[in-house]
């Protein structure tokens, strides 16, 4: 694997084409036996959106006590790239500290989603030029110690 340090720190990205919208908000109570997977920090699952939304699920990780992450398993640089015979394509995967495009083999970071780790030439279309690759997809959370709130 080669590591890409030119994507590494805070930058500031074009909207991503590939976004997908949810088409309402999904609440969650985190500190229920429903979702006991998010009841500690470090702790994640994946949530399933309605039928309207164009998302392919959603990643949800607990960072702490009261901050939480959301971000879709849509690959958000090559999101059609690989299609199964029934013509479902690839989601994205939790493999712990790092989520999956087990399709295009990149390596994103749970805690900020930016791309960390490639293989270029695994990677259909892989930009080489300086065109963007974008982090992963993240929603907006917002979370009052009950509930979290997770939207556009």
């Amino acid at each position: 694997m080669a590591l890409l340090p030119f994507l590494h720190g805070c930058k500031e990205y074009p909207q991503n084409p590939n976004r997908p919208f949810l088409s309402a908000p999904i609440t969650i109570y985190p500190n229920t036996l429903q979702y006991q997977e998010l009841n500690f920090t470090s702790g994640w699952l994946y949530l399933t959106p309605d039928m309207e939304s164009t998302s392919r699920g959603i990643i949800v990780y607990r960072m702490n006590d009261v901050d939480f992450l959301a971000f879709d398993r849509i690959p958000p640089n090559e999101p059609d790239a690989c299609t199964d015979s029934h013509g479902n394509t690839t989601r994205m995967v939790v493999e712990f500290p790092f989520v999956v495009d087990k399709c295009n083999n990149a390596y994103y970071n749970i805690l900020n989603g930016q791309l960390i780790v490639a293989e270029p030439d695994k990677i259909p279309n892989f930009p080489t030029d300086g065109t963007t690759i974008y982090p992963l997809i993240q929603y907006r959370t917002v979370y009052n110690g009950h509930e979290l709130i997770i939207s556009n």
